[in-house]
């Protein structure tokens, strides 16, 4: 009995008489079930694309690579060099992170007045920096930064260097090919001095000189092309107070890819101190040419 009450109640709603007694009611029940799935499908798709926004932004991203260069030369004059670095890098959300760690270990046959000759050590050195920024202003690209540098040297006047800084830096260009970081702010330096004897019978005493820095910084990095890259970093620790030892450095760098996870660097580094003792150079210049492993 309901079956043929159904079958009749079909078969007039799809007559055409009652199409034309009720021109509007298919086509208004039609438009409104359409709508509300269109609506239904954009809010799918408005939620799924929400939801990988969030999720890229909140990834961490964590990138590494490791620098080894060796040099090795004979005949009248016998020395190896090796140089090896080290750069940690970490971004998440508007926190940006990194570590660089910087060694140079040379060693040259010597002779001495007797004749005899030996494999010393003429070159030694070791740096770390490393530097954390946060963001305050993602439209500008402005950001608070916090810096600590720590270095020994065996053959400069210093037996070690340390500085500490914080302050106000800027992202003030960019486009797809090139950019250009800035900060400045003020800080504290420390320079311990090479252990000296005041006379024969002196012990030999090293001295420590604290000073206040106002200290800048400025990187400019430029894709030639999708192969080869070149940087440019400027580095000033300046101290304030007249006759104290203020250290600046420049370093100019460019590296090619040479397979998907390696890169050969050639590099230029000039590092300066204002004072220094009597029988050591202001200047100490390094070329160097590593290979740059990335993972």
């Amino acid at each position: 009995m309901y079956q043929l009450i159904f079958l009749l109640l079909l078969l007039i709603t799809s007559s055409p008489l009652y199409s034309r007694a009720y021109p509007d009611y298919k086509v208004e029940k039609y438009h409104a079930r359409h709508s509300s799935e269109l609506a239904s499908t954009e809010d799918i798709l408005a939620s799924i694309e929400q939801a990988n926004t969030v999720s890229t932004t909140d990834k961490p991203i964590f990138t590494a690579s490791a620098q080894l260069g060796f040099l090795f030369q004979t005949g009248n004059t016998k020395s190896a060099d090796i140089k090896a670095g080290l750069d940690f890098r970490y971004e998440k959300n508007l926190w940006r992170s990194l570590v660089i760690f910087d060694g140079l270990l040379k060693k040259t046959e010597l002779t001495d007045d007797q004749g005899q000759t030996s494999f010393d050590t003429t070159d030694n050195k070791w740096s770390v920096v490393t530097q954390t920024n946060y963001i305050v202003d993602t439209k500008n690209k402005n950001y608070l930064y916090g810096n600590l540098f720590y270095e020994e040297n065996r053959f400069s006047s210093f037996d070690s260097q340390a500085s500490l800084s914080t302050g106000w830096g800027r992202r003030w260009y960019e486009d797809s090919k090139a950019s250009l970081d800035a900060d400045i702010g003020p800080g504290f330096k420390r320079d311990v001095t090479k252990p000296t004897q005041a006379s024969d019978d002196a012990p030999f005493l090293s001295e420590t000189k604290d000073s206040i820095i106002l200290q800048a910084q400025a990187l400019y990095i430029r894709k030639i092309n999708e192969h080869i890259e070149f940087k440019q970093l400027f580095v000033a620790k300046h101290a304030i107070e007249s006759g104290e030892n203020s250290l600046y450095k420049a370093e100019t760098s460019v590296t090619s890819k040479l397979i998907d996870s390696l890169q050969l660097k050639l590099s230029f580094v000039i590092d300066y101190n204002s004072k220094v003792e009597q029988d050591k150079a202001n200047t100490d210049t390094q070329t160097a040419a590593v290979l740059v492993y990335s993972f």
